[in-house]
């Protein structure tokens, strides 16, 4: 029993780990961290793994909460930075200016974030996020909808403010 279930989560993570560190790579931009992120998924699926039954989709949720856990320790670094007056280390990332495609996901609400991280990151079918987060398919589709809306509106307040 033991080697079975050591064999199945030896080719679960040859089979799944590459695109998962792929995945959170474009999320984190940073190859370590991404390692890292993927690595902690994994870990904790394989403490709950006779309890889950869908373990891509518990990867796949359990990374973009660490993603988010993530962006979360960095905007707190950031701000302190900044509070320690230190412009330096901030001006290169002008934020404010040009925001970024990923800090306007991050910024997003998790019911919409999710979907927005395993649809288009992840390239999951809605019906596959419907699954993972429990959701009806048509939930899944307006949350996406809602999401682009706000993503679109962001955007183009911020080149309004550019030009």
């Amino acid at each position: 029993m033991k080697r079975s279930r050591d064999k199945a989560a030896s080719e679960l993570f040859a089979a799944l780990y590459p695109r998962l560190a792929g995945w959170c790579r474009r999320l984190v931009d940073d190859d370590e961290t991404a390692h890292e992120i993927a690595s902690e998924a994994f870990t904790r699926l394989w403490a709950r793994w006779t309890s889950v039954e869908e373990p891509r989709g518990f990867l796949y949720v359990t990374a973009a909460n660490i993603v988010r856990d993530h962006w979360r320790k960095l905007e707190r670094e950031r701000r302190a930075v900044r509070r320690a007056g230190s412009e330096a280390a901030t001006r290169p990332h002008t934020e404010q200016t040009d925001p970024s495609v990923r800090l306007l996901v991050q910024s997003l609400p998790e019911r919409l974030r999710v979907p927005i991280l395993l649809h288009y990151y992840a390239d999951m079918p809605i019906r596959e996020v419907s699954e993972l987060t429990g959701r009806k398919e048509g939930t899944v589709k307006a949350d996406l909808h809602a999401a682009r809306e706000l993503l679109r509106g962001h955007l183009r307040r911020s080149l309004d403010h550019t030009l």
